[in-house]
């Protein structure tokens, strides 16, 4: 995409964003649930499928592109980019690492325009950021699957309507070995999800554990065909390494937005006879909150470039991904300090945002496991 066209996207979402978005977010937080009209919106800007290719209906951005993107939608709730984050991410990428070109060509598209929701379905009571202790089962029964198990905490589980999920496919394996992924639509007897579940914060994005009772599949479900039974646990790896980076610009966003609630704060609120951001333990504050802000941001853009030239796709999606989440928890608890008695209080933006960064540091990977991912490649890298 020409640079002056990428310039545009982001414009136009950005202003999306601050004008019809940011005004939502009370709304959207009572209610939990993304308005209507803001969902179709989004699915006419392209945001269902701005990281599907644009053979498949998508626009096709690289992920320096897509950082830009994200840092955008990172601004407001996260709930909005949840909505059809899964579809560019982690759902969306199982297809483009692993699915066969007729099986990208038939389900593509329908992920790109918004027709489909999509979810990823992983994890599990103990199969968290490491996916490789996974439960459920696939096995085969003439030219069928039966998937037996269940799966945790699914992003957009209650209202998907295609589930990327992935199952242990070869009797006895262990470790990330036989591990195959099915594309399992809503509908299909033997799929339950439960009621969504109760969280912290990010109101509007919606999980759900998802169950398969017995559940049977055709062979064309799965995803690679063939050749794609027992790589499973290769093409999630691929799709979290893209994931963290895309939740990483993420971090970068909302850390923007708590910076500048954070300046406004300290610039307009009177204390002792002065704004307080004249005193010099707030400006430290502040001072802090923007180094790690800027830091982030470089780190970011240094990683996804490195990520489409190809010359890192393992130490610094897990760099990004630790740092940013890291960083924008430290910047959310300086914002509710600055805030001082009112950054406590529901319905002040950085209270929410508060409760909502939290998450950052544990979905994609733990911030433990990032840290496991770093060492254990520079270690390899150094034999």
């Amino acid at each position: 995409m020409s640079s002056e066209i990428i310039d545009e996207v982001v414009a136009s979402v950005r202003r999306f964003v601050r004008e019809e978005v940011v005004p939502a977010e009370t709304e959207i937080e009572e209610k939990d649930s993304i308005p209507d009209r803001i969902r179709v919106a989004a699915a006419d800007m392209g945001l269902f499928g701005f990281a599907i290719p644009e053979i498949y209906g998508g626009l096709g951005l690289s992920m320096s592109e897509e950082a830009r993107l994200v840092f955008e939608l990172g601004y407001t709730t996260p709930s909005f980019r949840s909505m059809f984050g899964t579809n560019n991410g982690i759902a969306g990428h199982v297809l483009l690492e692993g699915a066969t070109e007729e099986q990208k060509k038939a389900y593509l598209p329908k992920i790109a325009s918004g027709e489909w929701v999509a979810s990823f379905a992983l994890t599990e009571e103990g199969a968290g950021s490491d996916p490789a202790g996974l439960a459920t089962t696939a096995r085969r029964d003439g030219d069928d699957w039966v998937i037996n198990g269940s799966k945790r905490y699914i992003t957009n589980a209650p209202n998907a309507d295609v589930f990327m999920v992935f199952a242990r496919s070869e009797e006895g394996s262990s470790g990330g070995r036989g591990i195959s992924t099915f594309m399992v639509e809503r509908g299909t007897p033997g799929l339950r999800v439960a009621p969504k579940d109760p969280k912290m914060g990010q109101a509007g994005a919606w999980t759900a554990d998802v169950y398969f009772d017995d559940l049977r599949v055709s062979a064309d479900t799965l995803i690679g065909g063939p050749a794609g039974e027992g790589r499973g646990y290769a093409t999630a790896m691929k799709c979290l390494a893209h994931g963290r980076i895309h939740i990483a610009a993420l971090c970068v966003g909302m850390s923007q937005r708590l910076v500048d609630e954070s300046v406004a704060y300290a610039s307009q609120r009177v204390q002792g006879g002065k704004v307080i951001g004249e005193h010099q333990l707030i400006q430290g504050l502040l001072a802090d909150s923007v180094t790690d802000l800027h830091a982030s941001r470089a780190l970011v853009k240094e990683v996804a470039a490195a990520f489409d030239d190809g010359s890192d796709r393992r130490i610094g999606p897990s760099t990004a991904k630790y740092f940013a989440s890291e960083a924008v928890g430290r910047i959310a608890d300086r914002a509710v300090q600055i805030h001082g008695g009112s950054g406590y209080m529901r319905g002040v933006p950085v209270e929410r945002f508060y409760r909502d960064a939290r998450l950052f540091r544990i979905y994609e990977g733990t911030s433990q496991i990032q840290q496991l991912v770093i060492a254990r490649n520079v270690l390899r890298d150094a034999r």
